[in-house]
């Protein structure tokens, strides 16, 4: 472990700005992103390592000559495109720390985020996001500049504090050829346990906390993703980036691709991820387990039910289910079944494959648990779906499955050179150089997360016998039945979400009751789409929700899912909600995770209403019994 640890550290560049630079010298006419123009239809555009680094200094040295001084946090609040790499990396090549703050913040949370991290200047996508910090008169001191990617501001405003993308550029230019080695002199007095990112958690149990983040998070976490994955990743690929850059996931990927060099496809519109997949041809794709279920469930419902398609369907997927066993052990697939693969390929896998640009090779899941019945649907049709697991403190990757040795089920193996272990109550606990240093003013809940350099991850895990981790129950969230059978909420509304179309939110209850329940939302999407198809156009989601034909299609469904869990976790009467959960009314995160203790608070009546129905309502199988 110690072993691993050193070679990896030695390779280390001393802080993130040094990894950028690094790689845009040993690749400077290499193509470093794609990104859209936003035409119709879609053209994108190559991006050097050249032309990044040039464009980065640029800005840099702006932020330099606006005045931001060493370790001073720039929040930047703006959706996943191109100019938000391009700020965070100019913030830190002026000695600066970023600040993440998530587009669909409300003021009142953006206020703390600036206030507690103590931002001195912010970098707003457009006007929308600049008006919640003008907004805030409570900022007027503190906030000394605000930069618009986006000049779209009323015409004949005027704020002395409003610096566009374009006079950033202007102003670093001048400064540069005024003091040409003031980059330099920032590098040099940058090192690994320099503060390079300040990120907040997203809040499902109350207050965001600021973790903070050091260089050698970034550089460590993508040298040892480099090693890990020696052979299967190289400079050749190409990561289509979606996943927000306001959550520590989506920005441990710009350091792996800065250790591994390869091009990254950047556009964070989630509506267009198929479609912009389908233009650009990607080779790796990272997404939360909700993008990969809806995929599934799109393709179910899309391919016929019966006739000779539907058939065909079946069997091809059969197919894929009596090769997995082969695929997953490294054998060479036995020639009858490797002939009807094949075919299968051609019929049915390859429309999958191309519509996601036809050459993908895995894809990543992480944030939340993915059911292993998705990442088996995907294997069979050709496309490994990998998962991780990690947490802000852990600088996201703290486990991984390498892409040619996947193991359905778990997070595969912890990242090289991390120590971990297991508390006597089986909590997951880890220490090394990913882990942050703690949280931002927060002294009293540094010292309970992070003892003697152990972070505790409050996830109960195991490994197997060949180091493989699996994340059994979040620790806080674990329920227990009257009867004394403890359920885990994640696997029953992952399982859910995996075996029921048409919803897009679980929400288990089933702490001090006999069995499960569940809380229900509709994909609005989904609905609206199967009302139009089913002669009830003119009906809005709340209605649409509450249809009898809807309610009998969830039921069978909801059986389905019930029959791939334990009888104590089966789900036995649910609700389905008239409406969505929303971030407005507080029941969602920024990055729309369920705030779980919100949500079972505010429907105690419904859950309450739930277990005094007739006993005739439950949906537990036959295979589990009443």
């Amino acid at each position: 472990m110690a072993d691993v640890r050193e070679r990896i550290l030695a390779e280390c560049e001393p802080s993130y700005p040094a990894m950028f630079r690094a790689r845009a010298a040993v690749a400077p006419d290499a193509v470093a992103y794609q990104v859209p123009l936003y035409t119709e239809p879609e053209q994108w555009v190559d991006i050097t390592w050249n032309q990044a680094e040039r464009e980065v200094d640029e800005l840099a040295a702006g932020f330099v000559a606006l005045g931001l001084g060493g370790e001073e946090r720039v929040a930047i609040a703006a959706m996943t495109r191109i100019e938000w790499i391009l700020a965070d990396l100019a913030v830190a090549c002026a000695g600066g720390a970023t600040t993440t703050v998530y587009p669909n913040t409300k003021p009142d949370d953006e206020l703390f985020i600036l206030r507690d991290s103590e931002s001195v200047m912010v970098v707003a996508e457009n006007w929308i996001q600049a008006q919640k910090v003008i907004g805030l008169s409570e900022l007027d001191e503190q906030i000394r500049h605000i930069v618009l990617m986006d000049d779209d501001r009323p015409a004949g405003y005027v704020d002395d504090r409003l610096v566009t993308w374009e006079q950033l550029h202007e102003l670093g230019r001048g400064h540069l050829a005024a003091n040409p080695g003031v980059l330099d002199e920032r590098l040099a007095l940058m090192g690994p346990e320099t503060l390079s990112t300040l990120i907040y958690t997203s809040g499902t149990t109350g207050r965001p906390k600021g973790v903070e983040l050091p260089h050698r998070c970034w550089t460590y976490e993508g040298h040892s993703m480099r090693l890990m994955w020696d052979g299967v990743v190289d400079e050749n690929d190409s990561l289509y980036l979606w996943l927000p850059l306001s959550h520590v996931f989506g920005r441990d990927l710009v350091a792996a691709q800065l250790a591994i060099g390869f091009r990254m496809v950047v556009d964070g519109r989630i509506d267009r991820i198929v479609e912009g997949m389908g233009e650009t041809g990607p080779t790796i794709q990272v997404g939360v387990p909700r993008i990969y279920e809806k995929i599934r469930a799109t393709v179910m419902t899309m391919n016929p039910s019966k006739g000779l398609k539907g058939r065909v369907a079946r069997w091809a997927f059969a197919v894929g289910r009596e090769s997995r066993s082969y695929r997953l052990s490294g054998q060479k697939l036995p020639w009858p079944v490797r002939t009807r693969y094949a075919l299968a390929d051609r019929l049915v896998f390859g429309r999958l494959k191309q519509t996601l640009g036809g050459r993908i090779r895995f894809m990543i899941s992480g944030s939340a648990k993915l059911s292993a019945q998705v990442q088996e649907w995907f294997y069979s049709a050709g496309i490994t779906v990998i998962e991780g697991y990690g947490a802000t403190e852990t600088a996201a990757i703290a486990a991984v499955n390498v892409p040619n040795k996947p193991r359905f089920g778990s997070v595969g193996p912890v990242t090289l050179g991390i120590e971990h272990k297991l508390a006597e109550d089986g909590e997951l606990l880890l220490r090394g150089p990913t882990i942050a240093t703690g949280y931002h003013n927060m002294p009293e809940e540094t010292a309970k997360a992070f003892t003697d350099g152990w972070f505790h991850t409050g996830d109960i895990g195991q490994f197997d016998e060949d180091g493989y981790l699996r994340i059994t129950d979040r620790k806080k969230d674990l329920m227990k039945t009257s009867n004394g059978k403890y359920v885990a909420p994640q696997k029953v509304e992952s399982t859910l979400l995996a075996n029921v179309p048409y919803i897009n939110q679980a929400v288990v209850s089933a702490e001090g009751r006999p069995y499960a329940v569940a809380l229900l939302t509709m994909d609005r999407a989904d609905l609206l789409r199967w009302g139009k198809n089913h002669g009830h156009g003119g009906d809005d989601y709340a209605t649409l929700s509450q249809l009898p034909e809807i309610r009998a299609s969830i039921d069978r469904f909801v059986r389905r899912a019930n029959a791939r869990l334990e009888r104590w976790e089966t789900i036995k009467r649910y609700e389905i909600l008239d409406h969505e959960f929303s971030q407005d009314s507080g029941e969602l995160t920024p990055s729309l995770k369920v705030k779980r203790n919100v949500v079972l608070e505010r429907y105690a009546d419904t859950i309450d209403a739930l277990y005094e129905q007739d006993s005739r309502s439950d949906l537990t199988t036959d295979s589990h019994g009443a």
